[in-house]
């Protein structure tokens, strides 16, 4: 059957555009007919579902040349319980026309649509949420969502508690009635000596009128839940409950009312199977939702970094406004020990910010006029005034919360096994508890409806797919979190899972292992001549010139605190180097050659000339009053902590290769003092990506870290692109992984913390699924031939909450990862260049 969607396009402005997307779409197969609207800006196709999707007509949109109009909406989804749960409310959104892809995610309790929006409306999707037997957590004006999620959870823990409290009220009496006699004799024969044996009749009675207000109390929620999953031919945990424990509890009914309907001694009751399984399961409901608030603790603290006003300074007046009627060019002022509004640029002012809670670093960062400051971040001993350079939702820190989101609303590739399975579970539950059931009904003796009943209930309680449905989302969650706590940000879980299988980690040198900007890192001496006056004449004869390496020595002379002076004459030789008069000084400085040329010999300056070269650098010479003076080496220093990274990738057994644009020589003597294992020297910058390919040829798995601006095409190359950004440049599109304190101590990090997640997520699944393989068959009574013992509901009920509460609590063990190199390890001090 025929489907017709409208498509809004952009990008059209004229009638030869209408007939070039009309064309265009007509010629996708399976679309019977396309009509573009130029006024409306929309395209209205008819196609046939079965042959194509609406994504291939996006795409042929685009190929003409236009943008198709996609909208992304996150809708709050409550009364998710299990794995079916995410299933269902899935399957109903993808099957409103218009929708083109939809993510719900269990532990976050959040349902991602990306849909047409001149097909469908939000309206429409909350409705396919509501048919489906959920509820939508609508937004409420002047309440952030954040807020409306956190009150909604804590609703849910309310309501939990109450529930378990009333269940127990009822359920710790019913279990000691029916367990006490069964488990001491010598009580069951004082009831019978007392009362005779009309006194069991009585206690049914009595266990009746107990197990009422749990069965059709707290326990309407699973015939609620479960009622609408059965209707929707997709039933889920609140089915298997509903139908276990309705099982017992009206089995016990009849058994009590009308006993004589059995075979005489046969007429017994299950009351605390009902009553105390409907307990012991919202028990482990309400631990787990405690749980799931913890696995959030992360996203909590981002949102908490957010300052709720701001010092505007305005007409000459201070005025404190909420952070949200900030504006672009604000002048803002910030005290001691306040957080930093928004980001911004600073104006006036000195002082230190604790931006540790944005890059992991946690060392105080100085800011003076002209350094950019963090929204979200802590001013620590002075007062700043800065201007405010984004706002909203372009500040550092609402990128790096919405990239958390997306993140912890992901699915990994290692999630599609468990949906697979949720898919086809508890269909085949219900299956396995029929087939228990007729079974024992056929084999199992005089007792054989009892026995039915037992294995039938537990099979039911047992095989609960909760576990399942939280054993990835909680991972992820809690491992995203914690990475961003250490400055790094996974945009999904594809990404944290696509580190496992990296083998070669390709580094970018200029930038990435290095500076990015020359300095001074040599400057030796010959006898007879005084360091800072040496560094101050050549400093003022290179002053005149905006090479790199005279801004290096010029900068270098500034830090020791020398001022230079502008030459009474310049010269540049072509080739060899540069002339001056300084202060009535002659100063030459350049090249060996130069100096061979001026009839200088440098050969007392062989032995560090041989070093400097064999470090990759070109040695410089400088000549004062025709004597020579000093050896001189500027180069691209390596960053603190590159040694520690590549160490630390090496101890996770991967390998390490550089690409650069560097001479071989300068290449590989970087490698030697880093220990690079592999290097690709001479590349130039278009030709990263190629180099990227070459090392992917033997089929292994490469990463690639670069400082994600003119690295994009190896980034997106790359089997997994790291960006080394900075806590004020987050969203690089073209990266799987973004560093943001511009460190490449956050590499091996980011890879330990993904191992460490995917083990985790794999023990998740091992448990969830051997928990069910183990169990379904003790508790449809396997052991029962060989050892007499069946597994009791109550039990399987204490076991099916446990299972879940497993697998929170070690997603939760997430949180105490130690990385392999500590956050805190405070950089070691860049040496000063070394004198004589």
């Amino acid at each position: 059957m025929s489907k017709t969607i409208e498509l809004g396009v952009q990008g059209m402005t004229c009638a030869s555009c209408v007939g070039r997307v009309e064309r265009g779409l007509k010629k996708v197969e399976g679309v019977e007919d396309a009509s573009v609207n130029l006024a409306t800006e929309r395209a209205t196709v008819t196609y046939d579902p079965a042959v194509t999707h609406p994504q291939a007509l996006i795409d042929k949109v685009k190929d003409v040349g236009y943008e198709a109009v996609i909208r992304t909406l996150e809708l709050g989804v409550q009364g998710m319980t299990c794995a079916n749960c995410v299933g269902r409310v899935e399957r109903a959104l993808k099957k409103v026309d218009g929708v083109l892809a939809a993510n719900v995610n269990l532990a976050t309790e959040r349902a991602t649509v990306t849909y047409l929006p001149g097909s469908v409306s939000s309206g429409q999707l909350k409705a396919a949420i509501r048919a489906a037997g959920y509820d939508v957590l609508e937004e409420q004006s002047g309440t952030s969502r954040e807020d409306q999620e956190r009150e909604a959870r804590e609703r849910e823990v309310r309501a939990l508690r109450r529930a378990v409290t009333f269940s127990a009220v009822f359920a710790l009496p019913l279990m000691l009635i029916a367990m006490v006699p069964m488990l001491v004799p010598a009580v069951n024969d004082w009831l019978m000596s007392t009362f005779g044996h009309g006194v069991m009749r009585t206690l049914n009675w009595i266990m009746l009128a107990l197990a009422l207000p749990v069965q059709f109390g707290p326990g309407r929620r699973f015939y609620r839940l479960g009622w609408k999953s059965l209707k929707n031919l997709s039933p889920d945990m609140n089915a298997l409950v509903m139908i276990g424990t309705s099982a017992a509890f009206f089995y016990s009914l009849v058994a009590t009312v009308a006993p004589g309907l059995f075979p005489a001694g046969t007429a017994h009751v299950y009351y605390e199977a009902s009553g105390v399984v409907i307990t012991l399961i919202l028990l482990g409901k309400y631990f787990e939702a405690i749980a799931k608030g913890r696995s959030s603790e992360a996203m909590k603290k981002l949102l908490s970094l957010q300052a709720k006003t701001a010092r505007v300074v305005r007409a000459g007046q201070e005025l404190e406004i909420p952070t949200d009627e900030v504006l672009l060019g604000d002048r803002i002022s910030v005290r001691p020990g306040e957080k930093i509004p928004v980001d911004g640029e600073v104006l006036e002012g000195a002082s230190f910010v604790d931006e540790s809670m944005i890059t992991g670093e946690p060392v105080p960062v100085a800011k003076q006029p002209g350094a950019s400051v963090v929204g979200g971040t802590l001013n620590q001993n002075g007062t700043l005034t800065f201007r405010a350079t984004k706002i909203g939702a372009d500040t550092a820190l609402a990128q790096i919360i919405r990239l958390v989101e997306r993140a912890q609303g992901s699915k990994p590739p290692i999630q599609g096994l468990a949906d697979r399975v949720v898919a086809v579970f508890v269909p085949v539950v219900l299956g396995i508890a029929a087939l228990t059931f007729v079974l024992w009904l056929l084999l199992g003796g005089p007792g054989a409806l009892s026995f039915a009943l037992v294995t039938t209930v537990a099979v039911l309680i047992i095989a609960c797919p909760c576990a399942m449905g939280l054993a990835t989302p909680t991972s992820i969650m809690v491992g995203t979190g914690k990475a961003a706590e250490l400055g790094v940000l996974f945009k999904g879980g594809d990404a944290l899972e696509g580190l496992q299988g990296v083998r070669v980690v390709a580094l970018d040198k200029t930038g990435t292992l290095t500076k990015g900007r020359p300095e001074l890192t040599d400057f030796e001496l010959t006898a007879g001549f005084a360091h800072l006056e040496v560094l101050r004449l050549v400093a003022s004869a290179e002053d005149a010139s905006e090479h790199p390496i005279a801004r290096a020595i010029v900068d270098a002379a500034r830090r020791e605190g020398l001022a230079t002076v502008k030459p009474d004459a310049f010269e540049a030789v072509p080739g060899f180097g540069l002339e001056a008069q300084v202060d009535g000084r002659r100063v030459q400085v350049g090249a060996d050659r130069y100096m061979t040329r001026l009839g200088l010999d440098v050969s007392a300056l062989g032995a560090q000339a041989a070093r400097l070269g064999d470090e990759g650098k070109s040695p410089l010479y400088a000549a004062i009053d025709g004597r020579l003076a000093a050896i001189i080496a500027v180069a691209d220093p390596v960053k603190d902590g590159s040694l520690e990274a590549v160490l630390a990738l090496h101890a996770l057994g991967l390998r390490v290769a550089m690409i650069t644009g560097d001479h071989a020589r300068t290449a590989h003597a970087i490698a030697r003092q880093l220990g690079i294992d592999t290097v690709l020297a001479e590349v130039l910058p278009s030709g990263k990506s190629d180099a990227v390919k070459q090392l992917q040829a033997d089929g292994q798995r490469v990463a690639f870290v670069g400082d994600g601006i003119n690295d994009a095409p190896a980034l997106a190359q790359a089997d997994v692109g790291l960006a080394i950004g900075t806590g004020t440049d987050v969203a690089v599109e073209t990266a799987d992984v973004i560093l943001m304190s511009g460190d490449l101590r956050g590499v091996p990090n980011a890879f330990a913390l993904s191992r460490a997640t995917l083990r985790n997520i794999r023990l998740n699944l091992f448990w969830a699924f051997a928990y069910n393989v183990v169990l379904i068959p003790v508790a449809a009574g396997a052991l029962f031939p060989a050892f007499q013992l069946l597994l009791s509901p109550v039990l399987a009920a204490a076991a099916m909450g446990f299972s879940s509460v497993f697998v929170l609590s070690n997603a939760l063990r997430l949180r105490s990862f130690k990385p392999p190199i500590r956050p805190d390890a405070v950089p070691a001090p860049t040496p000063a260049p070394a004198r004589t």
